[in-house]
């Protein structure tokens, strides 16, 4: 059997990162054209920072030698996915247009969820494993966790204040799903992917050393700026009472 190269490129040697930049034509393309799109469609200068600076973000964190050291450690993946779920995406979000405040609750819900699976799925052992091994999967993971990031933080960051207890429990419950699944990741007793197995000692770290660096990464950022968004939604609300009165 052949192995696959990943769609990053083989892992790199400390010496060659910097200059291992992603320059697939096809990303690019599209990255420029969701941009385009997406700022042709804003009509204030504040829209378009939010937009241009969350796209970014996103082309920073895939074609950046970020790509390539995500083939080497798990950490750098993990890093990979901040960039693009607690940086890109609620800027995108901000971005976007308001229709979502009029939205009851299944809306938020329904987005919570998604995230939730995608975040779970892509990052256990299998899934997450077969990513290295066919460019499809690993674009159907980005889009799938990105997307779903995106319409959580529109969700979360455009609720009416009546939505904002619906906002406030559905930031914690994120809060805390991903860093429980950080926790696991970082008190594994054990190396959960196949694919680092070889492929950290040249970066000083073993696999399950990596891994728990991955964890923490995900554990406590993810922690912070979900519940920053349900102190947020608090505010908003506790700002509506006043203007009308009732506080």
């Amino acid at each position: 059997m052949i192995e696959q190269i990943p769609y990053c490129g083989t892992p790199p040697a400390p010496g060659e990162l910097l200059s291992r930049f992603n320059l697939d034509p096809a990303l690019i393309l599209a990255l420029l054209a969701l941009v385009f799109a997406h700022v042709s469609r804003l009509h204030t200068a504040r829209a378009r920072t939010y937009a241009i600076a969350g796209w970014s973000i996103a082309a920073v964190a895939l074609i950046s030698p970020l790509c390539a050291l995500s083939v080497s450690l798990f950490a750098a993946r993990v890093v990979q996915h901040m960039l693009l779920l607690l940086g890109a995406a609620p800027l995108i979000a901000l971005a976007l247009p308001r229709t979502s405040a009029s939205r009851g609750g299944p809306g938020l819900w329904l987005a919570a969820t998604a995230f939730l699976f995608s975040l779970w799925f892509w990052h256990m052992a299998k899934p997450y494993d077969a990513t290295f091994s066919s460019a499809s999967l690993y674009w159907l993971m980005h889009i799938t966790l990105f997307g779903s990031a995106i319409v959580l933080w529109r969700e979360l960051l455009h609720h009416a204040p009546a939505r904002a207890a619906d906002a406030l429990i559905a930031a914690t419950f994120t809060s805390l799903q991903m860093s429980l699944l950080g926790a696991v990741l970082t008190l594994a007793s054990s190396p959960l992917f196949y694919s680092h197995l070889l492929t950290t000692q040249q970066w000083s770290l073993t696999p399950l050393e990596d891994q728990e660096l991955g964890g923490a990464l995900m554990w406590v950022p993810g922690m912070l700026l979900f519940v920053w968004t349900a102190l947020r939604s608090l505010w908003r609300l506790w700002s509506e009472l006043e203007a009308t009165g009732v506080g």
